[in-house]
């Protein structure tokens, strides 16, 4: 592919500022008011660093580049269209500001200067304020209005955005600025002068009185909330608890950061704590909390124990969106990057942490499945034969279901798990996992995702921009032909309101006709096995895509279930109800 050598466009100046800033890809869906751009990234750059990567839909792209942040740390590039393209984005923006995952979204509008705007589509396009769209979900915006401006801009955003606590950022390109001739060369930049890495380390005093806290605790307790995919930090993060005693909890919301068959795990992790961990919690007589996402859920109402919260997040609460949480009862507040405290507190106490074993995936233990074999299939069927099927390869799940039980499947790595999609955006399962089997692209791991049937049907057309770079990647449908958590719901609102129970699938179950969910993954490209209704069908169906996938390329198993949660998960959720209804 051909390139020109020399900048001469706007545009121009902002892919080479992509380049310098080691940004490897951009994803996109196609729109003229980044014409300018899209050229100067094939005709200037070679389509090379960044490489485009097409997709079907901008919410998609999106949720592609969170994918990618929750396993590198690192911002990739998004390309929207003008406020179009951008309105289809936002759901995803929002689930990214929620995970706390660096994104560069790069919009567009038509020509700010009126006189240079073709009639009715360029006007259609062009806002006054289009960062207005998502200001309240992003770290910081801008609209530059020179190639000058938009080389800042871009490397201030990126810096932002990877900056702790990480997020998504906006810069939004003048269409003329794009497509104008550059009147002068800009003299050369360097991002890393412009951009110097922030380092968030606890004071030395705060770790020396953790340290003593720690040594003197008689039942304490680790809350690992928000932390890397550093294999450092989640080998100190062991050797912290294993020298103090301390037991831990983890959390299904964020990525695996805590072995969870470890000795010192409390319960397995979920998206709500298990009753185990409450009565812990009731017990604990120090609690460290890394960046716990809610902390208030966890904590008794008037915790005896002495409550230290290592956190950045409160940074970016604003006054628009809840997801902040509610207040919680803490003695310590420490500003700081939790993996950087657990290294400070682990020198501080002497510890010395061990190598990280890149486990494989073992076969499961008995009694996980369903005691019925005649039965229909339960999720717990659907785990515990895939992780069979799996045994003896390093895999990592980019996403689970609600209806998963954190008992299913150990974690023993920081790339077991990548986390949730944060803000609780249905159709984001699909898009983050392709970004995050991209990430995972050479390094050895099997990129597994199980999403529910809800989210595989808004997300399913990601999966094409998976199949068209030959992205390896393992789709598993945990298909109850439901939306079956508001089935859930509704049953405790017609209890609450002596209303029959059994009207509560209506505008629920997706039924009459059958959604045929294999077909919908091979209309993308991919290998599509099912439905599966029979535990001997599944064993075989997993065989079979295994090999696609380990072959290079992309299988989907529709797998049957019955609509369900775990005794342990039922459990989780009727407290989480009790606390509310209290409340009320």
């Amino acid at each position: 592919m051909g390139r020109a050598e020399t900048a001469a466009f706007g545009s121009d100046i902002v892919a080479e500022t992509l380049r310098s800033l080691d940004i490897p890809y951009i994803a996109l869906n196609p729109g003229a008011s980044f014409r300018g751009l899209h050229d100067s990234l094939v005709n200037h750059l070679g389509n090379d660093r960044p490489q485009m990567l097409l997709c079907l839909h901008e919410e998609h792209a999106v949720a592609i580049a969170q994918g990618y942040a929750k396993v590198t740390g690192k911002a990739m590039a998004v390309a929207v269209h003008s406020n179009v393209g951008l309105f289809h984005a936002t759901m995803a923006i929002f689930n990214a500001w929620c995970d706390r995952m660096p994104v560069l979204v790069i919009g567009a509008t038509g020509p700010l200067d009126a006189e240079k705007r073709r009639p009715w589509i360029d006007w259609i396009h062009t806002a006054r304020d289009q960062g207005a769209i998502v200001r309240n979900y992003i770290k910081w915006d801008d609209q530059p209005a020179s190639p000058g401006a938009a080389r800042e801009a871009l490397i201030r955003a990126t810096w932002i955005a990877e900056t702790l606590p990480a997020g998504p950022v906006y810069v939004n390109l003048d269409a003329w600025m794009q497509e104008a001739p550059l009147a002068a060369p800009l003299p050369p930049l360097d991002p890393r002068r412009l951009a110097p890495k922030i380092e968030q380390r606890p004071a030395a005093e705060d770790v020396d009185r953790v340290a003593a806290m720690l040594r003197a605790a008689k039942r304490p307790l680790i809350l690992v909330g928000r932390v890397s995919r550093s294999e450092r930090g989640w080998a100190e993060r062991i050797a912290l608890a294993e020298a103090v005693g301390a037991r831990v909890l983890t959390d299904l919301k964020v990525g695996a950061g805590f072995p969870t068959d470890h000795r010192l795990s409390l319960a397995p992790p979920g998206v709500f704590p298990l009753p185990p961990a409450h009565a812990a919690l009731e017990q604990a007589d120090v609690v460290l909390s890394l960046d716990w996402i809610a902390l208030n859920g966890v904590l008794p109402s008037r915790p005896a124990a002495q409550v230290i919260h290592v956190s950045l997040d409160h940074h970016l609460h604003n006054g628009w969106s809840m997801d902040h949480q509610a207040l919680a009862p803490v003695d310590q507040l420490i500003a700081a990057d939790p993996d950087a405290l657990v290294s400070a507190l682990c020198r501080a106490l002497a510890v010395a942490s061990g190598a990280v074993e890149t486990a494989v995936v073992t076969s499961p233990e008995s009694g996980l499945e369903s005691a019925d074999a005649a039965g229909p299939l339960l999720v717990s069927d659907l785990a515990v034969r895939l992780r069979a099927a799996l045994a003896g390869r390093l895999v990592s799940l980019l996403h689970l279901p609600l209806s998963w039980d954190g008992a299913f499947w150990p974690f023993r790595h920081p790339l077991d798990f990548i986390g949730s999609d944060g803000g609780g955006g249905i159709g984001a399962g699909p898009g983050i996992s392709v970004g995050a089997a991209l990430a995972l692209r050479g390094s050895g791991r099997l990129p597994v995702s199980i999403c529910g049937d809800g989210d595989f049907l808004m997300g399913v057309t990601a999966l094409w921009t998976a199949v068209h770079y030959k992205l390896p990647l393992l789709l598993v449908v945990a298909n109850n032909r439901s939306f079956f958590n508001d089935e859930v719901h509704q049953e405790r609102v017609a209890r609450a309101r002596g209303r029959p129970v059994e009207n509560k699938w209506i505008g629920q179950r997706m039924t009459d006709p059958e959604i045929d969910l294999a077909g919908m993954a091979r209309a993308q490209g991919a290998e599509g096995f099912g439905p599966v209704t029979a535990r001997a069908e599944l064993d075989q169906a997993y065989r079979r895509a295994i090999a696609v996938v380990e072959a290079g390329g992309v299988a989907v198993v529709d797998v049957r279930v019955e609509p369900g949660y775990t005794p342990a998960m039922a459990s989780a959720l009727t407290r989480e109800t009790k606390i509310r209804e209290t409340k009320e």
